[in-house]
């Protein structure tokens, strides 16, 4: 067993690996969603498929990237092989979410370089030391509108190009032919092709770093460290929950329609806390619905692990072990365990906001400290042509908590994004940004202020396709402990109020403006407290 000490360094060792994975992605693509916005995401994982570490980087990618180390396990993954792969019902989110696995060799391979023609497999190959991961959100991966994200769409491939798991490499030798094939099929191909080869170079890296811890600690040791951690989180895990109250919790929200039809879809979970472990039970929830609000189930298990991180100490460290202490169990064809052809983009972004807002309002009445709730939505905005694509994630207000006011103008819940800076944006494209600023008033009342949503008004320069899939449109963030509820969001086009699931097709000169949701309130406002 590792002492405190030696814990804490490898601990960091190992976090510090994903870390600059990340840093060589947003460095190197080229797309201003992954190098702007750092819509991205990177992890390590051990041979077994457990998780060593992650950067702090997107929650949604985080919880989900398991299933895909898995699915790459189940096609004989080896020694030096490179991995793709979007597909939502193998491993996947949903399809702009494409990720990319190398299965780390104990030697040192080739430096990266792409082949003309397929790559051969090469000898009997030994099985990988470890999986280097990085999943990014590419801007468009065809499809029927710009952006690979139509509201309303009802089937997987309305959605763009779905790729199941599938080699495109060995030890250092990348399949021209099998990227040439993929890339061809998206919009921009170009520059996704410039960011896959980023993503390609940041699990290099990580595979890079692997060897040498291996160098320096010897294998052996490695491997007693990962598993010391591994059972380290969930002692710490388990310690935290038992501090909740053990029984039945129950809760239920809502989606404000699918994108075909603006009938509300339930979400209902029934969360059992018992010695330190939880069971989270989606039984009641919604069947699949005609539209893209649909979830696999990686998806709805990174929103419960989301919600369990929130509830542990910031100095346990997030790896596999975390894990182990929540089960996630749901209806197969529901809502949020769809299974395919159901269509999932907007399952991915705002469905999974929901799970976390229900599974925190039950565990609510656990005792856990959970506070207002903030904006609960992404507020998607594509737009685009066959020419050029668009794609933001919008922030918004945070719940305020029992100690301080929500935080303002920020990536919320499974979002951890940035936004796009308003130079590079009008410089990339043809879009004139009018308004970015903070709507003020949004945020709720109360003891302690919910966080103040966001107007972005965005003029088109030349004709363009508009989509748009948000939440809280018309139900708001919900406050706490007697705060007010956060202000619902809006969205508007040419000042005509749209749907919260919407495609239209602009001319030059339209204006599209969005008001994102505030956060609520916590506690009772005091007497006498300034107007926001």
């Amino acid at each position: 067993m590792l002492g405190p000490v030696e814990r804490e360094v490898l601990a960091q060792l190992f976090a510090a690996i994903p870390e600059e994975m990340g840093a060589v992605l947003v460095r190197s693509a080229r797309s201003p969603n992954i190098r702007e916005r750092r819509d991205a995401s990177a992890a390590l994982f051990a041979p077994s498929g457990e998780l060593i570490a992650q950067a702090a980087h997107i929650p949604v990618h985080l919880g989900a990237m398991p299933e895909a180390v898995e699915a790459v396990r189940r096609k004989g993954a080896r020694a030096g092989d490179l991995w793709i792969l979007n597909d939502p019902y193998t491993g996947g989110t949903h399809l702009p979410d494409i990720t990319v696995i190398e299965a780390v060799a104990s030697t040192t391979i080739a430096p990266l370089r792409v082949m003309p023609g397929a790559v051969q497999l090469r000898g009997p190959g030994e099985p990988p030391v470890a999986f280097a991961v990085v999943r990014a959100h590419h801007a468009d991966v065809g499809g029927e509108r710009p952006g690979s994200m139509p509201p309303g769409a009802q089937r997987l491939e309305e959605e763009g190009v779905i790729i199941p798991p599938t080699r495109i490499g060995v030890e250092g030798l990348v399949d021209e032919d099998a990227l040439g094939r993929i890339v061809a099929r998206m919009r921009e191909s170009e520059v996704r092709r410039a960011d896959f080869a980023a993503q390609l170079a940041a699990a290099a890296r990580g595979g890079d770093r692997w060897r040498e811890m291996i160098a320096r600690y010897g294998r052996r040791r490695l491997e007693d460290a990962v598993r010391d951690l591994l059972e380290y989180a969930e002692r710490r895990t388990r310690t935290a929950l038992r501090g909740l109250r053990d029984g039945v919790y129950e809760a239920e929200d809502v989606l404000e329609g699918d994108g075909v039809t603006d009938d509300v879809l339930p979400i209902r979970v029934k969360v059992t806390v018992e010695a330190g472990r939880l069971i989270v039970d989606f039984a009641g929830t919604a069947e699949a619905a005609r539209g893209n609000v649909n979830c696999p189930i990686a998806v709805t298990r990174s929103a419960a692990l989301f919600v369990t991180r929130c509830l542990i100490p910031e100095d346990v460290p997030t790896n596999g072990g975390v894990g182990h202490c929540v089960e996630v169990v749901a209806p197969e064809g529901c809502l949020v365990n769809a299974r395919a052809p159901h269509a999932v983009a907007a399952g991915n972004v705002e469905t999974s906001q929901r799970i976390a807002d229900v599974i925190m309002v039950a565990l609510a009445q656990a005792g856990a400290d959970v506070g207002a709730q903030g904006q609960g939505t992404m507020n998607n905005i594509l737009l685009g042509t066959d020419r050029w694509t668009y794609y933001e994630t919008l922030g918004g207000g945070q719940g305020a908590s029992p100690g301080a006011d929500g935080p303002s103008g920020v990536h919320v819940g499974m979002s951890n994004t940035m936004n796009t800076p308003v130079e590079m944006l009008e410089l990339s494209l043809p879009i004139r940004v009018e308004t970015y600023a903070l709507r003020r008033g949004s945020g709720g009342a109360g003891a302690h202020r919910g966080g103040e949503g966001v107007v972005r008004e965005l003029r088109v320069a030349e004709p363009c396709s508009l989509s748009l899939i948000t939440e809280r449109r018309v139900r708001s963030p919900a406050g706490a402990k007697g705060g007010s509820p956060g202000l619902p969001g809006s969205n508007r086009v040419n000042g005509e109020v749209v749907g919260a699931k919407c495609a239209r097709e602009l001319a030059a000169g339209d204006v599209v403006r969005i008001e994102t949701p505030g956060g609520g309130g916590w506690g009772a406002p005091r007497a006498g407290s300034p107007a926001p």
